[in-house]
């Protein structure tokens, strides 16, 4: 049995042990068998990522269907590094259940949550690892259904049973696209093997634009993209603490996995138009998911809003590399692709780690509401500092690693320069725009995150009363805040173990366009010019060396004669550059100006009061006040009036308008598509009158157009 095979088959084992310890002990243990078996399995799968990411591709035959044919269980790179991200992702996630699945443990069913947890994780690995349309298909409905009744396992809030049907809806439409898309391309083949599918030509320009289609958005529903994320916020926010990181770091990533594998892998894009549809998409959903996170005051919303945001990102890039397949530019499209997992990678980390410390912040602080909490570094400052990391991360600040994939996505735009078409490029530098707007609001919007949530005054007695949670909580955002920081810090190995995927698909490698050979004696130095070599070794590219492995701590992309270096960073020395200002900031501080000043505490002047009331502070809605004014037409608030009158009419005791946000998709497209909707089955009822005559009469004249139809033929 290959290495792969054994890692497999104790990756299967440790989740059956799991379901089997789950319904046979006491169902106070249920959540620590998730915890234990759950980290087990975890660590496996980050082995057999590792293992896979680093080896050759192969495919096994399990067995044979007659009507459908061999089913296949298969690896390559673009697998390994998606098992390796979900071992990472699912090893903080499932120690987090044995803080937070125990207080569901009163009314609802513990076994019944770890039955499904240790399922629908098996269901997720073999879809990475299905090599054949049959099993990916199954084992994707599996996933979706299993997911399904994880979000609506707190089944006695109304709520959560609205959303999590909408999310099956909504799930099984995608299903049935991507179903048709995967018959098309099945068709030109005569096999539902991946391998037989791989680099079909038979197929016209209108059969590929086609499957384009039908997956991109079949897809794009999991990974909640415009206009089919409906669903998103209204599912995460009524998925359980315990399970929304998966649904959050790993169910979200199947969604783009299932749209590469299929327009990057299987049927590679070779339409300009086809790429710049899914760049423009992908910009949209980044500014549209931003644009409602940034007023929102739930934690939890605001997270799944980012989510459509990031989706967006990533989408984006991949737009950008299916142009630049079809343009016939291999390195940029390298590059491109090699962005969107880099930020994909990074999304299933800082977002794992956010919606677990939202968790936290729920269990501890009582709520959830920026509005209604402040003031928690005071009491959860190792909660603060883990959070301050995530939003770091997905800010795009350095040192973390947010900073270097969203860098690159829009140094990425910037080269459609190297293309021909004037109207190509005009598009790529609107999107670019558009995602720089994006980045900036993103800033805006986790500023307030944390800022509300962690600093100035508490305003709810709960949130006073918060206290730092349990080690089994703690430890998970640790995990993810030290993968946020090393994925930013050091991305130069990050780029080389995703270009594993990234170069038998494009036939072009991304690492060697984006890390030169700046250490001696590492293969490729010698080939670089030695005035260029020289000239940036004089600026420390050669720092690090015989120390880290590797070609080097320096990410640049040559050009020209002309015009050598397109663009250049060290992330690496940037944080230690930043490390080193803070300790020289705090020795100023601390032994410098803090020493010959004496520390006066005085009662502030209030205007007048005697103390700052907490409602008088600055809130999350205040503070996201500004981006809500600027972008009115996008929001397009309706406001009811609430009035209360006293005598006669004439005196007004209250006035109160509340108002409610209509989802701009919603306004644009849903809307619309169900007045029309209604309208059909409007016209519809009215032959519904009960007349047995006029009921014959439909069913004789329904016969008579058949028989023309047929006669005809």
């Amino acid at each position: 049995m290959s290495a792969f095979g054994a890692l497999l088959t104790a990756f299967v084992a440790v989740c059956g042990a799991g379901v089997v310890l789950a319904l046979v002990l006491p169902s106070r243990h249920a959540a620590r068998v998730v915890a234990w078996a759950g980290a087990i399995a975890a660590v496996v799968l980050v082995v057999m990522g590792a293992t896979i990411l680093v080896g050759a591709p192969a495919a096994t035959r399990l067995w044979t269907l007659a009507p459908v044919g061999p089913l296949l269980v298969g690896h390559d790179a673009l697998s390994g590094v998606f098992v390796l991200v979900t071992g990472l992702v699912l090893l903080p996630a499932s120690i987090f259940t044995a803080s937070s699945l125990p207080p569901l443990a009163a009314r609802y069913s513990v076994r019944t949550y770890a039955v499904l947890f240790f399922a629908l994780t098996v269901a997720i690995v073999w879809i990475l690892i299905a090599a054949d349309a049959f099993s990916f298909l199954v084992t994707w409905e599996l996933m979706s259904v299993l997911s399904y009744l994880l979000v609506v396992f707190e089944d006695e809030v109304e709520a959560h049973r609205r959303a999590a049907y909408l999310m099956l809806a909504m799930s099984e439409a995608g299903f049935l696209a991507v179903l048709a898309g995967f018959v098309l391309l099945s068709a030109g083949t005569g096999s539902l093997a991946f391998d037989a599918m791989r680099g079909t030509s038979n197929l016209g320009a209108g059969v590929r634009a086609t499957i384009f289609f039908l997956t991109f958005f079949g897809f794009g529903v999991k990974a909640g993209l415009v206009p089919v994320n409906v669903w998103l916020p209204r599912a995460y926010a009524a998925a359980p603490s315990a399970f929304v990181p998966v649904l959050a770091g790993i169910t979200l990533s199947l969604g783009l996995y299932g749209i590469f594998r299929v327009n990057a892998d299987l049927l590679p894009v070779s339409s300009i138009a086809l790429g710049l549809l899914a760049l423009v998409i992908g910009t949209l959903s980044a500014l549209v998911g931003i644009l409602y996170a940034t007023p929102e005051n739930d934690v939890k919303v605001v997270l799944a809003h980012s989510s459509i945001e990031n989706a967006g990102i990533i989408t984006a890039a991949m737009g950008a590399g299916f142009v630049f397949t079809a343009s016939a530019r291999p390195m940029l499209a390298a590059v491109a692709f090699l962005v969107a997992l880099y930020h994909l990678v990074n999304h299933s980390f800082y977002k794992t780690l956010l919606f677990v410390g939202a968790g936290v912040i729920a269990d501890r602080a009582g709520t959830r509401d920026l509005d209604w909490l402040g003031g928690l570094i005071r009491r959860m400052p190792w909660t603060a500092a883990a959070m301050l990391a995530g939003v770091l991360s997905i800010a795009g600040l350095p040192p973390f690693n947010g900073f270097v994939s969203e860098w690159l996505t829009l140094q990425t735009m910037l080269r459609a320069a190297e293309l021909s078409s004037t109207g190509v490029k005009i598009i790529f530098a609107l999107c670019g725009a558009g995602l720089a707007l994006t980045a900036a609001l993103a800033v805006t919007c986790f500023a307030k995150v944390f800022a509300m949530g962690f600093l100035g005054m508490t305003r709810s007695s709960e949130a006073e009363a918060a206290s730092e949670p349990r080690a089994s909580a703690l430890a998970p955002m640790a995990m993810l805040a030290a993968l946020c920081l090393l994925c930013g810090v050091l991305p130069t190995y990050v780029i080389g173990a995703i270009d594993r995927a990234v170069q038998p698909i494009v036939h072009a490698s991304a690492a060697e366009a984006l890390v030169p050979p700046f250490f001696v004696g590492q293969p490729g130095h010698d080939a670089l010019p030695a005035a260029f070599a020289a000239e940036f070794h004089d600026l420390g590219a050669n720092v690090g060396q015989g120390v880290a492995p590797g070609p080097g701590l320096v990410i640049l992309h040559r050009g020209g004669t002309e015009n050598p270096v397109v663009f250049a960073a060290s992330p690496t020395d940037l944080a230690v550059m930043l490390a080193l200002l803070l300790f020289v900031l705090f020795v100023i501080v601390r032994y410098g100006v803090a020493r010959h000043r004496a520390t006066v505490r005085r009662v502030c002047w209030d205007g007048g009061i005697r103390r700052l009331l907490p409602e008088m502070t600055y809130t999350a809605t205040g503070f996201s006040n500004p981006v809500r004014v600027i972008f009115q037409a996008v929001y397009r608030p309706t406001s009811v009036e609430d009035t209360r009158e006293t005598v006669a009419r004439h005196f007004r005791t209250a006035i109160r308008r509340p108002g409610e946000t209509v989802h701009v998709l919603d306004r644009l497209v849903l809307r619309p598509v169900r007045a029309v909707m209604f309208g059909i089955a409007g016209q519809l009822a009215r032959i519904h009158h009960g007349r047995l005559n006029a009921y014959m009469a439909y069913a004789l004249l329904l016969l008579l157009v058949l028989f023309g139809v047929f006669a005809s033929l």
